[in-house]
Parts: structure tokens; C-alpha cells; sequence
């Protein structure tokens, strides 16, 4: 039965029977893994030292599908030093790995493993991959052996790196991901320990992105089903982050998700912190970068699926929605495509206030905030962030957002009081001919009037404004009614004689 026939009630049940491996195809893969571990540690080579091996992807993290699902084996050898020798003699490594394998028979009979090929990156070789196959249930597994410095060193769990392991990264100017198998462990780690129901949504997505997605765009540029599997984790953590949850909403919520795209901006501080100078300054960077922004939270270096077909994604996702019936009456969680983050506004003289805002926040909403706590207009509001002490202080515009200036992290901004400025506001009238007048938010409506009556030639009694629906009266301020810069305001003309307004068209018969 697939996803298409499957119903809400049905789901659980449905990905325990079709997407968990077999039990016995899971020990034997485990058990030939180990050989090939110890074959590479014990007998591989001659004068190189094996220091650790590391069991990662779907199967190193708990997660592999029943069918064609992936593990990796990272092997971290005493001849690479940095992670220029990595890229030196990586291939030297994987040639003796290559012509040595056949020497590693299956433990199992059951278990049949492929002929190696190598996988490229870059135009040389990154790993080196072989299939392990089921004689019975015709399960298989793709494993990747790949060659890693050994940066790490001793991975203590839930204890974060030292922030030099970072720094010499990024001092490699590397590619994005170049060295990820370097940071396996942290990459497992991250997932490894979640609950087990949590694994099986994300089975459920990678099942989704590989029978729906794919075959309908076998072609197109997609992005990673990495960068599903952390999105599905971040919805889960900001819209259930219980053991015992609904399969459906989970499923349904990251579908929405991936509809918002262009939203995204999703990082964890897990491994590495905002807080240290030298990463916290690139992080910055990369949460500027063009959106969807998905952070390996192993390596800072990876934004994943830059550059590739979201918005097919989001097309399927959204046709999945509502045309799987195991979704289609579920309701999502409630989750935001970034985190919300915390902002702190301070005064000159010391005063400050706090307040947590979505970074789609607008900065003139942010100054309504500041209204009310303190009564300083919002006009005579300036908001800056101030980046480090050697530059001069940012001004963010009203009609700007947090995130338009990559602001996904908690900040503090100074709160500079100034004299209203002017500002340019556009007239439009029922011709749909728009001029523009400067003004300040002070004036009244009356004077803006005067300003169109001196140039249009139009008596400020014939004039109606309206604005955002609401009709302007002469008495009030423009900032009473909101009124921003590159505002439009519209004119319409009473006619003399009553019967309510008119277009300033309108000819009396």
C-alpha cells in the first residue's frame, strides 16, 4: 500500500511496516559494517594508523528507510594532520582501500556487497561507495567510505567543541560542506538520541522527497534531503518537542514549511556559538545570505540546498497537502519559518526594554512597542544597531523588517531621539496621476491640503483624503493616523451642493 492510500489513522502503523528496515537486515548490516571497521583498522594498511572509525548517515543516526537508504563510514587516519593534507592525499588513502576490500568478506551470507566506485568532489575522489544487498528481502543500503581529518579528536556528548576546531575551518576558506565528514560524529550525535517517533517523521519525509518529489522533477536541482530532515527537526522542536505526538500534524507542518521558503532561516547553537568573535562574525554573514537559510549544526560552512529548485518543492509539498489523505484534514503545528528572537532597546541615558519579536517584525512596529512603554513618538523615533564598537551605528528604516537585515539572532539596539524629519508621501488621484509632496508627521491634514490647493489649484474644502481606508480630518496629524514615508494617500473631491462624494470626475448632469 503507499503514502496515496494510506489514512490519517492508518499512519503510524503504516510507516512501522513500510519504512523501518527488517530487524534482520538491520543486524546483518550492522554486523558487516563492523567488519569492514575493523578490516580497515586491523589489516588495511601498511605504516598508516587507523585513530577511530565513525558510523554516520541515516543508518549511523537511526534513521534509515526499508529500501535504498545510506550509511556512511568515516575514517579518520594518522597521515592527515590538517585539512590541506586531507585533500592531498585523500585519494592515495582511497586507492589502498579499493584494492584491499575484496579481502573483506561478508560475515553474512544473507548480505551480498557491491563493487566500490568512486564518488567525486570536485573532480577528485571524495569517497568510495559500495552497495550491501539482502539475498532474501531485497533490501539494500549504499555505504560511503570516506577519508576525514581527525579534528575532533576525543567527542565528549553534549559537550561543545572547542571553538578553535571552528576557527581553523573557516581559516581553510573552504567550499560549503567541503570537510563535513570531519564533523560526523556531531552529526549523528544531533539526531541520534532523539525520540524514536521523531525518526520516523523524518522516515516519513525522506520516504515523501524520494517515491513524490523526485520522480515528478527527476531532472531538477533539489535540494538535500539533509536539509528536509533538520527542517523536520526544527518543526518538530518549536511545534511539538514531545515524544508522543501526531504523525500527521508533524508531517503536514513541514509541508507549510517548505511553502515558505523564502522565509527560512533556521540554525542551532548546539556545536558552535554566535557568542565567540571570529565564528559568530561569520554566522552573522550567513544568516544575510539569500533565503532558505539551513545551517548544518555541525558545520557553519554548509548552507544546505543553496541555489537549488525550492520553489518545486514547495509546489509538490503544497499539492501533497491537501491530496494525501493521511494529512489532508490534519491541522499544523504552529511554527514559524525562523526562530523568534530577543531584542533589547536602549536609551542614551542607560533605561532599556526587552522584547521577543519575530524577525518579520517591522521596525515601525517595533517603535508602536516603544510608544507605549515610554510615550516617545514614533516619529521621533530613530532605531540603530550597532555592530561592534569600530563602527558607526546602522539606522534601520521603518518600512525595513529584522530579518531583511539578517537580524535572526537576539540584538540590541540603540534608541536615538530626533526632531521629526520630512518625508515624501504620494497623492494619487481618481485619474490615478500621483504626486508627490514632502511633509513632516506633524503637519495636519489641513496643511498638506494647502500644499495640494497651491498646486493643484484644488480648495482645501473640495479636497478628501483617505488613508489606508480611513478619511483624513483636517485637524489631525498625519502621524494620528500612521502615515509613513512613501505613503499613498488618496484624493477624491466633494462638489459643492451635498449628495455625499463624488469621483473628481464626476460631471453633474
Amino acid at each position: 500500500m503507499g503514502l496515496e492510500n494510506v489514512s490519517q489513522s492508518q499512519l503510524d502503523g503504516w510507516v512501522a511496516a513500510h519504512l523501518q528496515p527488517s530487524p534482520e537486515f538491520s543486524a546483518a548490516v550492522k554486523q558487516t559494517v563492523k567488519d569492514i571497521c575493523d578490516f580497515l583498522k586491523e589489516r588495511c594498511f601498511e605504516g598508516i594508523r587507523v585513530l577511530k572509525t565513525v558510523k554516520g548517515g541515516s543508518a549511523g543516526k537511526g534513521t534509515a528507510l526499508r529500501n535504498n537508504s545510506d550509511a556512511d563510514v568515516v575514517l579518520f587516519v594518522n597521515c592527515f594532520s590538517s585539512y590541506q593534507e586531507q585533500e592531498e592525499q585523500r585519494r592515495h588513502i582511497l586507492t589502498i582501500i579499493e584494492r584491499r576490500l575484496y579481502e573483506c568478506p561478508p560475515a553474512s551470507s544473507n548480505i551480498k556487497i557491491g563493487t566500490p566506485c568512486y564518488k567525486d568532489s570536485r573532480d577528485r575522489p571524495r569517497s568510495l561507495s559500495l552497495t550491501l544487498s539482502s539475498n532474501t528481502s531485497g533490501e539494500s543500503i549504499d555505504v560511503d567510505i570516506l577519508p576525514a581529518y581527525d579534528v575532533l579528536g576525543q567527542v565528549i556528548e553534549d559537550t561543545r567543541p572547542n571553538p578553535e576546531v571552528y576557527v581553523k575551518l573557516l581559516a581553510t576558506r573552504c567550499g560549503p560542506g567541503d570537510f563535513s565528514p570531519s564533523f560526523t560524529e556531531l552529526q549523528k550525535n544531533f539526531v541520534k538520541w532523539r525520540p524514536a517517533k521523531l525518526k520516523d517523521l523524518l522516515r516519513l519525509v525522506k520516504h515523501w522527497y524520494k517515491q513524490v518529489l523526485k520522480p515528478r522533477y527527476p531532472n531538477a536541482k533539489l535540494p538535500p534531503k539533509y536539509a528536509l530532515e533538520l527542517l523536520t527537526i526544527y518543526a518538530w522542536e518549536e511545534g511539538s518537542d514531545r515524544e508522543d505526538f501526531s504523525m500527521a500534524e508533524g508531517f503536514c507542518t513541514v509541508l507549510e514549511l517548505l511553502g515558505r521558503h523564502q522565509d527560512i532561516c533556521i540554525y542551532w547553537e548546539k556545536y558552535y556559538s554566535l557568542q565567540d568573535e571570529q565564528i559568530g562574525a561569520y554566522l552573522k554573514k550567513q544568516l544575510c545570505q539569500p533565503r532558505p537559510v539551513i545551517l548544518d549544526p555541525a558545520d557553519p560552512t554548509g548552507i544546505l540546498g543553496q541555489d537549488k529548485s525550492w520553489d518545486l518543492v514547495a509546489q509538490e509539498a503544497a499539492r501533497s497537502r491537501w491530496s494525501l489523505p493521511c494529512i489532508n484534514t490534519a491541522c499544523s503545528w504552529n511554527v514559524q519559518p525562523a526562530r523568534s528572537v530577543m531584542v533589547q532597546v536602549k536609551q542614551l541615558h542607560g533605561i532599556s526594554l526587552s522584547r521577543k519579536v519575530r524577525p518579520s517584525t517591522k521596525v515601525w512596529e517595533l517603535k508602536g512597542e516603544i510608544e507605549k512603554e515610554w510615550g516617545i513618538p514614533r516619529y521621533q523615533q530613530r532605531l540603530a544597531l550597532q555592530q561592534n564598537s569600530s563602527n558607526c551605528p546602522s539606522v534601520l528604516q521603518d518600512g525595513d523588517s529584522l530579518a531583511t537585515h539578517g537580524l535572526f539572532y537576539d540584538i540590541t539596539l540603540l534608541l536615538l531621539h530626533t526632531e521629526p524629519q520630512e518625508m515624501d508621501v504620494l497623492v494619487k488621484d481618481s485619474n490615478n496621476k500621483t504626486t508627490v509632496y514632502t511633509v513632516r508627521p506633524t503637519d495636519t491634514v489641513r496643511q498638506l491640503k494647502q500644499q495640494i490647493c497651491a498646486r493643484q489649484g484644488l480648495s482645501v474644502e473640495q479636497q478628501r483624503l483617505t488613508y489606508e481606508t480611513k478619511e483624513l480630518e483636517n485637524h489631525h496629524k498625519l502621524e494620528h493616523y500612521g502615515v509613513q514615508p512613501r505613503s499613498t494617500i488618496y484624493l477624491l473631491l466633494r462638489l459643492r451642493g451635498g449628495g455625499g462624494p463624488r469621483p473628481r470626475w464626476f460631471v453633474p448632469a
